[in-house]
């Protein structure tokens, strides 16, 4: 049902049940007054579409491509492959890059660390080649790994060619498809947002590259909307909103995947096709309030505090106090808590002995049968083994208890 057809159906609903003497309590979703060619507001937890417009069409991303970018080095990151100290070495073709770069010269090293702020915060197009090609080799082989990770996470609409977003013809090929859907943007979006090192990265206001030498850029966030203090107290910038990419080609218009949470809920917003900058700003703020009207928090459990306590099989003592291992949030539509159920799925092989701290499980959240989160649940004591004598004597009780009910 499109948008137009949805809103008229509520007015024609609402009027006859005003007529009726019927307070009407269902709200379609309204319809936005919107420049993007393609916009998704996504509820962040469960990665819930909250509103859309043309999800699905391949557009020219320019810049958000360095999403992806970010993503594959801190995964490698994560799994010791390099190391933030790496030096990373700039190869001609790197240096040759055009639009917005930080100027690296031919033999030029910089940490990881420096590169990936470079790319993160003024979306250097040189810095951003420079690390394709230390994580894999060559630009080429890190192409092919953006798109293998692509299929990974479900993006159907997306054709990466580039790490750095420039239009293929710009880079001299010709008939080189580079493209995604604002929903595929929004799921990769919502990847990033799971990686604390990315977000660290992409919420920083300002950088200095090369701070020992005469050569130092000093970078700011292109992102107009990110939330931050300025130095006169004044705050600046959408409440809330903490990342992740901007990006901007003649080709692809401006464009904005960003994220914003409020009282732990996040959201997720991508609009692609702007025809200006400050259209890009007003979509974002659009869909962004919209969410948060049509959205609420719900806390599903607080990080350390008791859930309650787990049956430990040979355990010394029989129950143990269990906790989720962090602070579990969802966004629900509001007024909807009271379909949200919860249950905890026990690790298959869960006996003493326990260590304090162990993982025993995880707290699955749903709404409707559909999951919408989940969370780690740890034991908040160790649980030693019993001896056999202890589990003789629980036997016995377990024993005499199915004798006489009630015992």
């Amino acid at each position: 049902m499109g948008h137009r057809q949805g809103k008229l159906i509520f007015v024609v609903l609402g009027t006859v049940l005003l007529l009726l003497g019927i307070q009407p309590t269902v709200t379609w979703a309204q319809e936005l007054d919107l420049t993007a060619k393609a916009a998704v507001l996504m509820e962040a937890s469960s990665g819930a579409i909250i509103y859309d417009h043309n999800k699905d069409e391949p557009l020219p991303m320019a810049s958000i491509t360095k999403i992806m970018t970010m993503i594959l080095a801190v995964e490698a990151l994560e799994r010791g492959e390099v190391k933030l100290d790496d030096l990373v070495t700039t190869s001609e073709y790197a240096h040759k890059m055009g639009g917005s770069q930080i100027w690296l010269e031919i033999g030029e090293q910089m940490t990881l660390k420096e590169m990936l702020y470079a790319i993160a915060i003024g979306s250097a197009n040189d810095a951003a080649v420079a690390v394709a090609e230390y994580l894999k080799g060559s630009e080429s082989a890190f192409v092919q790994e953006m798109n293998d990770r692509a299929k990974e996470l479900g993006l159907t609409n997306t054709e990466f060619s580039n790490a750095s977003g420039l239009p293929p013809k710009t880079l001299g090929m010709e008939g080189v498809e580079h493209h995604a859907s604002a929903h595929d943007l929004a799921i990769l979006s919502k990847r990033a947002s799971e990686l604390p090192l990315v977000m660290k990265m992409v919420s920083t206001h300002e950088y200095v590259m090369r701070p020992d030498t005469s050569r130092k850029p000093h970078l700011y966030t292109l992102n107009e909307l990110l939330d931050r203090v300025l130095e006169s107290g004044r705050r600046y910038g959408y409440p809330g909103l903490d990342g992740i990419k901007t990006g901007m080609t003649s080709e692809a218009g401006y464009c904005l995947a960003s994220t914003a949470v409020r009282d732990g809920m996040r959201l997720i917003a991508v609009v692609l096709g702007n025809p200006t900058v400050e259209a890009r700003k007003r979509d974002t703020i659009a869909l962004l309030d919209y969410g948060f009207r049509m959205y609420e928090p719900l806390v599903i459990a607080k990080g350390g505090e008791s859930l309650g306590e787990a049956a430990i099989p040979r355990g010394k003592e029989e129950k143990v106090s269990i906790s989720a291992v962090e602070d579990l949030v969802v966004g629900i539509p509001r007024g909807k808590a009271e379909e949200i159920t919860r249950e905890i799925l026990w690790r298959e092989d869960l006996s003493a002995p326990l260590e304090k701290g162990e993982i025993v499980g995880e707290l699955v959240v749903k709404r409707g049968g559909v999951e919408l989160a989940r969370a780690e649940v740890k034991t908040d004591l160790a649980v030693e083994k019993a001896n056999m004598l202890q589990i003789l004597i629980r036997m016995s009780k377990q024993l005499l208890r199915s004798i006489v009910p009630g015992l």
